[in-house]
């Protein structure tokens, strides 16, 4: 999607991967990709080779089974070989149709201090928006005790009760655990292999899975309230 004249949206997540210094990255892409491949190969491409750095564009190639990606998770999982070659400690997850700019650093050493398997990038938003999102509940330790994907009826933050605690779609896992989910979703048959509705919801309770609240590494508030918007539909 064009994005004030040459720019992408993607762009906001590249940006602020480079900014982070996280800068092993690869683009998954499916659908009518050409625009998208042009645009990080001639954009994206001062990154410096020869000290690891770069910028992968990964078209679908069905390397597990006969069928594109059926979800999200899934189209990480079709791709495990790619990551696994870069033996990563931690795997940084993200949407290329939001609107923010973001510190990942700080979230990814939260992560590790918690000693998380799995941490939620997560935003205060008014309850009547949160249907179209990922909502959870966390306890004083920050947590993640409950997440329910796109919910007709969005459980209200205790001291905030117009707004609910949103899931970003940034989501960062040890590798290792990752790989075991993936593992266990992919053979399940009632999965529909994505993110939001299988992978997190089936963790909660059986693992370390905290919130990470996007105020703490936001770096553009507009007053008191951090900036985001997921543009990933026509309205929006």
């Amino acid at each position: 999607m064009p994005f004030a004249g040459k720019l992408k949206i993607i762009d906001f997540a590249l940006s602020n991967c480079v900014n982070s210094d996280v800068r092993r990255i690869g683009v998954l892409t499916q659908y009518k990709a050409q625009s998208l491949i042009r645009h990080v190969e001639r954009g994206w491409g001062f990154l410096a080779t020869s000290l690891g750095e770069f910028v992968d564009v990964i078209p679908a190639q069905q390397q597990r089974g006969d069928l594109w990606y059926s979800g999200t998770a899934n189209a990480v999982w079709q791709n495990l070989g790619i990551v696994q070659k870069e033996r990563p400690n931690y795997l940084l997850i993200l949407g290329g149709d939001h609107v923010y700019k973001m510190d990942y650093s700080v979230m990814l050493e939260e992560h590790a201090a918690r000693g998380a398997q799995l941490s939620v990038a997560c935003i205060e938003v008014p309850r009547e928006q949160a249907s179209d999102l990922g909502v959870m509940s966390v306890d004083a330790a920050g947590r993640i005790v409950a997440f329910s994907e796109k919910p007709a009826q969005p459980t209200p933050i205790p001291d905030r009760p117009t707004h609910a605690l949103a899931s970003m779609g940034i989501y960062v896992f040890n590798t290792d655990f990752l790989v075991e989910q993936l593992s266990k979703d992919a053979h399940d048959p009632r999965s529909t292999h994505d993110f939001g509705r299988d992978i997190i919801p089936g963790v909660i309770g059986l693992h370390p899975v905290y919130a990470h609240r996007y105020a703490r590494s936001c770096v553009n508030m507009v007053g008191d309230e951090p900036y985001w918007r997921d543009v990933g539909t026509i309205d929006a």
